[in-house]
């Protein structure tokens, strides 16, 4: 009998053991297959009209943000345009002047380096600054993209691919920091970066956004950077940072990019 029992025992276990097997296998995750989407187009019109409750509980949070975007931060004297100059305007004068003064201490802090040039390009600024206040709503409506500053290191060849970018595009691209002028002809009379002549074998600091710095607007040059540092920065941020430290904005159209007559 004690034989049988322990014969009886095993048997137990056994089948215990196969049914829990069985179980984890049966449990498996069969891997799924996305086989059809389907979709309908709902249109937002006057037969949708606001929840009462759902306005009332956001309306606090939506005046507040109302009243920070349209407080007066500086003023502007006259209409800030990206179309009164040829090759610099005072729109991207300022924008360019804006992201090197409140971006190199950053730079300077993380890197122990300094901003040499800023570039920009032009179909970045999507808005003019009115005459009158100058509120953080107006750098929204200059700049509505999330884009953000980043540093590149080039070397100074490769500057000379960016001068014959400016060259050829015909474009008032934002730029500080340096100087670049031009022959009758389109040819380079000169190009300097903070009044001295281009050294071919340094090493230039670059500030742009990191939509161009990937190619953007054919600025492949960006693709030789020797180093990259991301500001985490953005652009619209600088300009309210700027805005909030000045009383009258009055950038003009100057000699950083002309060409002569």
């Amino acid at each position: 009998m004690a034989k049988l029992k322990h014969f009886g025992i095993l048997n137990i276990k056994h089948y215990v053991i196969f049914i829990t097997l069985l179980n984890l296998v049966s449990c498996k995750n069969t891997p799924e297959h996305l086989t059809e989407l389907t979709g309908k187009q709902i249109a937002i019109d006057t037969n949708y009209t606001s929840v009462d409750s759902i306005q009332k509980f956001i309306q606090p949070y939506h005046d507040r943000v109302e009243s920070i975007l349209d407080s007066t931060l500086a003023y502007a004297p006259y209409v800030i345009s990206k179309t009164d100059g040829k090759f610099n305007t005072t729109a991207g004068n300022l924008m360019a002047d804006i992201v090197l003064k409140e971006t190199n201490p950053i730079f300077n802090k993380r890197t122990g380096n300094t901003i040499d040039i800023v570039l920009l390009n032009h179909g970045g600024i999507r808005s003019i600054i009115s005459k009158g206040n100058v509120t953080s709503r107006t750098a929204y409506e200059v700049m509505p993209f999330e884009n953000s500053v980043v540093v590149v290191e080039l070397k100074g060849s490769s500057l000379l691919k960016m001068v014959d970018y400016l060259k050829k595009s015909k474009r008032a691209h934002p730029v500080a920091g340096m100087q670049l002028i031009l022959n009758k002809d389109n040819s380079v009379k000169s190009f300097t970066i903070d009044g001295k002549p281009l050294d071919t074998d340094k090493s230039y600091y670059i500030a742009t956004s990191d939509y161009l710095v990937t190619g953007g607007d054919n600025m492949n040059f960006f693709k030789d950077a020797l180093s990259k540092t991301e500001t985490d920065y953005k652009i619209r941020n600088a300009m309210i940072d700027f805005f909030s430290k000045v009383d009258t904005l009055a950038p003009k159209v100057d000699l950083r990019y002309y060409q002569l007559q």
